[in-house]
C-alpha cells in the first residue's frame, strides 16, 4: 500500500520538501537530516504516495529516487510534467551514466545526485535550486521580453501566451531568465551553467535544457527564431515579434 508521512499543518516560511524513496531507512535518515537543516519534510514510499502528498500540499521541491517498485521515479516525473506540475525535482540514482542523466533532464528533472551521496551535498543542491527558483529581488528592473506571441516576465519568471500561462520548470524559468537578462548577448554554456547555479553541468545537459525550452517558446523548434545557437560560442536570445 502507498504510504506518505504527512506533517501537521503549521504556519511557517520554511521550504517544504517531499522525499520519495522506497528505502525506509534512507527516507527516514533524509527526513531527519533535512528537518535539522531547517526544512519542512514529507516522506513518501512510492509514486502513489507521492501523488497523494502532492494533491494535499504545495511543495517547494521533491527529492525522488529513480528506482522504485511499480512506477519509477523517471516515469513519475514525466507524468507530472504532462499534468502541469512544475515542482523542482532532484533525482537520486545509483545509475549515474551520462545517458541516464540526460534522460532525466529530458523528462523534466532539475538536478541529479548519484548514490551514495553526502546529505550535506543534497542540502546544498536543494538550496541552490530553491534560490534560483525564487522571485528576483524587488529592485530588479528587467522588463517583460516579447517572444513572438508570447511574453516572458523575468520578475515573475512567468511565460504567457494567447493560451494563458505556459508552465515552466524551475530549470527552464532560470534558463530563460538568464538569457532574458542579456538579450542579444551570446552566453557560453559555462555562463549559462553558472547563472543556473549548476557550474558542474556539462555542455550536453545545457543543450537538453535549451531544447526543452525551445519547444515551449518557438513556433518551430527545429528552426529557432528566439533562442539561437552561435556556433562554437553558445546561445543568444533574440526577442521580437
Amino acid at each position: 500500500m502507498s504510504t506518505a508521512t504527512l506533517p501537521a499543518a503549521e504556519a511557517t516560511e520554511a521550504p517544504h520538501i517531499l522525499v520519495v524513496d522506497d528505502d525506509a531507512r534512507l527516507r527516514a535518515l533524509l527526513q531527519r537530516f533535512l528537518s535539522d537543516q531547517g526544512f519542512r519534510v514529507t516522506g513518501a514510499a512510492d509514486a502513489g504516495a507521492a501523488r497523494h502528498a502532492l494533491a494535499g500540499f504545495a511543495f517547494d521541491l521533491m527529492v525522488l529516487d529513480v528506482m522504485m517498485p511499480g512506477e519509477s521515479g523517471l516515469e513519475l516525473v514525466e507524468s507530472l510534467r504532462r499534468e502541469g506540475h512544475d515542482v523542482p525535482v532532484i533525482m537520486l540514482t545509483a545509475r549515474g551514466s551520462p545517458d541516464d542523466r540526460i534522460a532525466g533532464l529530458e523528462a523534466g528533472v532539475d538536478d541529479y545526485l548519484g548514490k551514495p551521496f553526502d546529505p550535506r551535498e543534497l542540502a546544498l543542491r536543494i538550496r541552490t535550486i530553491l534560490r534560483r527558483a525564487a522571485p528576483p529581488p524587488a529592485e530588479v528592473t528587467t522588463g517583460p521580453v516579447q517572444l513572438g506571441a508570447r511574453w516572458f516576465d523575468p520578475q515573475r519568471q512567468e511565460l504567457r501566451g494567447p493560451e494563458g500561462i505556459i508552465r515552466l520548470t524551475g530549470g527552464e524559468a532560470a534558463l530563460l531568465g538568464a538569457l532574458a537578462a542579456r538579450p542579444n548577448d551570446v552566453l557560453s554554456r559555462e555562463d549559462i551553467a553558472a547563472a543556473l547555479g549548476t557550474p558542474e553541468a556539462g555542455e550536453r545537459a545545457i543543450d537538453v535544457q535549451v531544447t526543452r525550452l525551445r519547444r515551449k517558446i518557438e513556433p518551430d523548434p527545429r528552426e529557432p527564431r528566439f533562442i539561437q545557437t552561435v556556433r562554437h560560442k553558445g546561445y543568444v536570445l533574440r526577442p521580437g515579434v
